[in-house]
């Protein structure tokens, strides 16, 4: 039951924290990226995503009613994740982008801070509930 709900959450997660992206991205590329380039316009939509990624991890821990527990949250964390990765190498594929290609800009500035944050996405979950013991 606690993996059903936590693969749950994460399907949710993925879904919330995509679509926010999908959308800084278009801001980004189209508007950030001429004006600041590449890695300024990271910085700037970073915070903003990173920030929603952690208030939409909390809402879910909490809706879905994942167990506060260490293995549910890195599930929750784990799924979102790897859709994530799978959704990035999906749309980069669609536009012509080889996984190769895909793995050569994480070694970017840009895509290092990126690939980063979604990392740390992956343990937003994990540290949601630990902080939350600890306050609470």
């Amino acid at each position: 039951m606690a993996v059903t709900a936590a693969v749950r959450a994460g399907l949710f997660y993925f879904a919330g924290v995509f679509a926010l992206a999908f959308l800084l991205g278009v801001v980004r590329i189209l508007w950030l990226v001429p004006r600041l380039g590449e890695t300024v316009a990271v910085l700037v939509e970073l915070p903003v995503m990173l920030w929603a990624a952690w208030l939409w991890a909390g809402l879910l821990l909490r809706r879905l009613a994942v167990p506060r527990r260490a293995a549910p949250a890195l599930v929750m964390g784990g799924t979102g994740f790897t859709l994530l990765i799978a959704a990035e190498f999906a749309l980069g594929a669609a536009t012509g982008t080889s996984p190769a290609l895909q793995v050569a800009k994480w070694d970017t500035v840009s895509g290092a801070l990126g690939l980063g944050a979604q990392i740390l996405h992956a343990f937003f979950p994990l540290l949601r509930i630990s902080l939350g013991r600890k306050t609470g």
